[in-house]
This record gives C-alpha cells, structure tokens and sequence, in this order.
C-alpha cells in the first residue's frame, strides 16, 4: 500500500471512530488495548479499505469513460495581420487537435477576431474531418513516414509499456487517437502546423494484416 493510500485509510479510520463517539482520535485508538478497541479499530480498518477500494474503482471507471468521448488539445494561435484601406486588422488563427483516444483523430484550423472563437471555430473544423486509424495492441501496425510541406514525421511502433516517445505536438496528436505504446521522429521544418499534419498523413497509410490481404484478394 502506497503512502496516499495508507493516509486515506488512516482518515477515514480516525473519521469513522470519531463519527461514533467512542474515541476522540487515532493516537487514543492505538494507545489503547482492550479487546473492544482492537475490534473496533478492526472493523474501522476493513470498512475504510472496502471504501478505498471502491473509490479507486470509480476513478477506473471514470477514466474508462473518457475513451470515446471526443477531446481536443490547442496547438497554437497565430496572429494574422491584414492591411486595408482603412488600416490594419487583426485576426487569430487557432490549430487544434480533435480526436476520441479510439481510433479518430483530425486537425482543425479556425480563424475569428477573438482567440476563444477561433479555438471554438477549430474544433468543429476538426470534427467535421475526422479520419480513423489502425491500432493494433496499443500501437501502429508497421512502421510508416508522414509528410507535409518539408516536414517529415516517422512512426514505429513499440512493445507494451514503453509509453508515447514523441515531441509536444505529435504527443498530442497520438494521444487523442488512443496510442499508447509509440516512437515518433521529426525531420526537416519544426512548424507545429506542419508537423502535426505529417503525423496525421503518416497515421492515414497505415494499414492492418486484415486490410491488407482483404485489398489482395480484391
């Protein structure tokens, strides 16, 4: 048992006895030696792990629900200056990551006057062009190259428990397509904007056994 866990216990031990009066805390409980406090600090400590337990459980549970339920990360804001007869306007292009950590993921781009519009023009961007991709095991099926402009983005797939090896942006974007279990290289240009698309062009190439030997027979 971890250090958060035996602090919980402990307060909902001290809190349960409290609650009942007998005791006006856990250093008297323990000092104490009669056979009705050892039953009682027993019963206190069973109830508190069940309850612990159960805790724990939700937050699993919880954590499972958020797979499938679509989520988006903001990968920058750009400001675009336009000048006109009248003199200068000021716009701000959001690029933001949409995906469902279950096989969709897209890039969206929005423009507005204010930053929040433009993230919130972004993100329906992203759902209306959502692609989806092989996992297989938590990772990508084979190794693939993804590229846009002069940014070039490679993909491998790793064993289980290695965890997303990869820089901000395209965490983020294997992330919300629901990797766990990836190593991802960039080459050439660093533009965020580009690079997330390269990683976007390398997820689309990828294929299972399955899809494969189905475009064979074909």
């Amino acid at each position: 048992m971890d250090k958060e866990t035996e602090k919980e216990v402990v307060e909902d031990i001290t809190a349960e006895v409290i609650a009942e009066g007998k005791h006006t805390s856990a250093d008297a409980l323990l000092k104490s030696s009669g056979k009705d406090l050892k039953t009682d600090a027993k019963d206190a400590t069973k109830k508190a792990l069940y309850q612990n337990a159960q805790k724990q459980k939700e937050r699993s549970q919880r954590a499972e629900v958020a797979v499938g339920e679509i989520q988006s990360k903001l990968i920058g804001v750009n400001r675009i200056t336009k000048v006109v007869k009248g003199g200068r306007t000021l716009r701000f292009n959001a690029v933001v990551i949409v995906g469902d950590k279950n096989g969709r993921v897209a890039v969206g781009n929005g423009k507005a006057r204010e930053v929040s519009e433009a993230i919130k023009k972004a993100e329906q961007d992203g759902k209306k062009q959502f692609q989806t991709v092989a996992i297989v095991k938590n990772t990508v099926p084979h190794e693939v190259i993804g590229r846009f402009g002069t940014s070039e983005v490679k993909i491998m797939p790793a064993k289980e428990g290695h965890g997303i090896i990869a820089g901000g942006p395209v965490k983020a974007v294997l992330e919300l397509a629901g990797y766990k279990d990836i190593t991802a290289k960039c080459y050439g240009s660093t533009n965020s904007t580009n690079v997330v698309k390269a990683v976007i062009d390398g997820l689309s190439k990828l294929r299972t056994y399955e899809q494969v030997q189905l475009s064979r027979k074909g």
